[in-house]
Formats: structure tokens, sequence, C-alpha cells
């Protein structure tokens, strides 16, 4: 096994320009690694003083930064938040693999934890106790950023998918809101045939979408023990998923277009595109991207596979870790803490982060808010109630980023040609177990 992982370092280590992973190197020469530290340990370093560099492109961090600074003047937090997407990791698998600049702090999504940390490029946070913060974050997150005992890293916010839905496209042509997938595909059909220009919703395909919509149906296409994978897109809810999405591509009842493109803003906001199903961080795009629909707009549950079931899933969300190469751990794990499970969440939340936090879930404050943008509905009860909803034994691949980015190449085909997206599903496997075997994983098909 040891050969094997030596091979799976070095091969990772050579694509982090695709921001693939990071080295080993180092991992075991952490001076913290495997020792309790205690709290005082943690004050007593507040009380010394010293700096804290965090990679972060999490814009509420900004006030948590200063208020922290306030909290223990003699902490500085230097905020690095100039990169995000694949520029942050490419820059943090470099600078791990050098050996050199290597931030104390780092945001990673919760698709890339498990490639960082099985290659040990993150600090396991269980001795400094953050095992015992377990039951105060919903399951999705947790599950993400913990392996068995070990920590590697502590949530920062949560995506619980919701439907976001026009309402007065809905109500125009009469068409009740869908509470079931089945009932999503008879309403596309409906609203198409109102009017040739309304689509239920764009697709054009999208990994992260098409993940969460398979860990709702109840597929575990990924299985990791490890350096042992197994890729499976052939189970029965991967079945349900496929079945029902792919009424919606042949009828071509979703608009052919990528999110986050002007087309896809257009289309919010004139109402041809009248839902969209995403995680529970995407008013505050609505408000900022689409402003001329303002009340137009309302948040509901996730469609069921099954009508009363309440399963639900994740989409997007991060976390904040310490690199094994990172200093000044005491004083790095405290500034996570305090932005992910203490002070920080509500300054954070107030912002408009969506927290990960049951405590800040549950609270009659969250839950009673009203979106004006959404006509003071208070929404946030539908994203609580499908954040406590969202199974907990899902998995990402250790080349999730990977996999990802060769995602329209296998089925993204389906949208563009024949190709059934059962089919895509096939070849994305088997592409990814042919990436997996080349990089050191037994993998399983």
């Amino acid at each position: 096994m040891r050969r094997k992982t030596s091979r799976l370092l070095r091969g990772i280590a050579l694509l982090s320009t695709l921001a693939l992973g990071a080295t080993a190197c180092g991992g075991s020469d952490d001076d913290s690694a495997g020792k309790e530290v205690s709290a005082s340990d943690i004050q007593a370093a507040l009380k010394k003083g010293g700096t804290v560099t965090v990679w972060s492109w999490e814009p509420t961090l900004k006030t948590v930064a200063a208020d922290f600074q306030k909290k223990y003047p003699k902490v500085k937090i230097n905020l690095v938040s100039e990169r995000s997407g694949d520029k942050h990791y490419t820059a943090l698998s470099n600078a791990i693999s050098a050996e050199k600049g290597v931030p104390d702090v780092a945001q990673v999504e919760y698709f890339a934890v498990s490639q960082y940390a099985l290659t040990k490029g993150l600090s396991d946070l269980a001795p400094f106790g953050a095992d015992k913060l377990a039951s105060k974050y919903t399951p999705g997150p947790w599950n993400a950023v913990s392996e068995d005992k070990a920590v590697y890293g502590l949530p920062m916010d949560s995506g619980p998918m919701a439907m976001f839905y026009n309402k007065k496209v809905f109500d125009k042509y009469k068409i009740a809101v869908p509470t079931t997938w089945d009932e999503y595909v008879d309403a596309a059909r409906a609203l198409h045939k109102a009017d040739p220009k309304v689509y239920i919703a764009n697709d054009a395909g999208d990994a992260g979408f098409t993940t969460s919509m398979l860990w709702q149906a109840g597929s575990r296409p990924y299985q990791v023990d490890g350096t042992n994978v197994k890729i499976d897109f052939a189970d029965a809810g991967a079945k349900k998923y496929t079945d029902t999405w792919q009424k919606l591509i042949d009828e071509k009842l979703v608009s052919p277009i990528n999110g986050w493109t002007d087309d896809w803003y257009k289309g919010l906001g004139d109402g041809t595109i009248a839902t969209l199903t995403s995680g529970a961080w995407m008013p505050a795009n609505f408000a900022t991207g689409v402003p001329n629909a303002a009340g137009d707009w309302r948040a509901a549950p996730m469609p069921a596979w099954t009508k009363g079931e309440k399963a639900s899933a994740e989409n997007g969300g991060s976390s904040l870790t310490l690199p094994s190469l990172g200093k000044n751990k005491e004083l790095a794990y405290a500034f996570v803490e305090y932005a992910n499970s203490g002070d920080g969440v509500q300054t954070r939340v107030k912002q408009g982060a969506f927290p990960a936090t049951t405590a800040e879930l549950q609270s009659s404050e969250f839950q009673s808010t009203k979106f004006e943008y959404f006509g003071g509905q208070e929404a946030n009860k539908i994203f609580a109630d499908s954040a406590a909803n969202v199974a907990d034994d899902w998995s990402y691949l250790p080349f999730q980023q990977y996999a990802n980015s060769i995602f329209n190449d296998t089925v993204g085909k389906a949208y563009v040609s024949g190709t059934k997206l059962s089919d895509g599903l096939k070849s994305w496997q088997d592409a990814s177990v042919k990436y997996g075997e080349e990089q050191g994983f037994t993998v399983e098909k």
C-alpha cells in the first residue's frame, strides 16, 4: 500500500495545474500532527500573538477577520482573497508541492476535501478538539469534512437544495407547483405547450447539479476507502434520475443554455426559465443578478422522487482547513473555530451566508427572516428543513475535481447528440475509472 500511495501522490502532484490534489511532503513533519492541543494551549497562543495567513474567496470573512483581530489584538489575520475556483486549488497544490508559501488556513470545497486529506495535505483537527463539534453541524457538511475519527476542516456553509420557481409564470398558466419529479415533467410539458418560449428549467449539462440529483435519488455512485475506489452509475437511484431527466431532454423541455451566463440571467428575469433547483445560497444571486424579477420568484422544497418523501441533497458549500505545511497551528485553528463555530457564524449569516450549524438553522430569528425578493416569504424554513433531510452517506471521489472536468465530454453529450443520459453516465464512469487507475487507485467497476 505504501508504494501504491507514493505513486498516487506523485501522479496527483504532477497534475496540480488542474487542481487535482497535493503531495504528502511534510505531512508527517507537522509538529502538531497527532498531538492533543488543549484549550489552554490555544489561549496561550492567542495571548502571545502572531500572523495567520488565510486563503479564501468568501467575502464575509473580511468582517469576521476584523472582529477576530479586535478580540485578539496580538493576532494579525492576513486574508488573501483574490483567487477562487481552479486558480485557488492550483495555487494551493503548487505551494504544497514546492513546500513554500503554504497558507495557515485554506478554504476547500466539500468535494475537494478528500483528495487533499488522502494525500496528507491537511491537518487532522481532532487533536484540537474539532471532533467534539460534530453535533453542531448538519449531516451533509459534517460528513464531507470527517472520516472515521479524523476531522479535516470545519464546515463554513452549506447548500441544501430547494426549487426556486417563478410564481408569476405558474399563476399565469394556472399550473400547480410540482412536489414530485413526475409532476415536474408534467408541469414542464404544460408550460412549454402554453408558451413554446417558456422552459421549466435550463440544463446544458452540469456535474454539480447531476451529482446532487443522484444524491437525492438515493444513488451512491462513489464508494471510497483510502485508495480503494468503486465507481458505479448503474444503481436504482441513478436509474430514477436518468429515466425522468431523459424525458425532459428528449422532449426538449429544458432550455439548452448554461448557468451563470447572460442568457441564463435573462431567462430567469423574463420568465422563460420557470424554475431553478439549486442550493440555499442562491437567493443573494437572484437579488443581485435578476433584480427586475423581484417579487416574481418563490422557494419550494426540492421535488420528491416518491410523493411524501423528504430526502434532499447538498449543492455546493465549503470548509476552512489547516494545510499540513502551514504554520501557527494553534492560532489558525482558533480562527477557524471562531469563524465556523463561534461568534463568526452569526456575523456571516447577517451578511447573507447560509450556515451549516444547526443552532442557526433552527433559530426562530433565522427561520422567520422575510425575503423581500421572494415577496416576503420566510424561505429559510424551507432551506432548514432541506438541510435536516440530507442523507449523510454521500461520498465524493478523491479526484472529484478531475471527474467534474470531464463531465461535458461524457454526460454532456446527452444534451447535444442522440446519446442517452444513462450511456453518458457510463462513459463518465469509464473515464473516471481509467484516470483513477492511472493515478494508482485500486478501482472496482
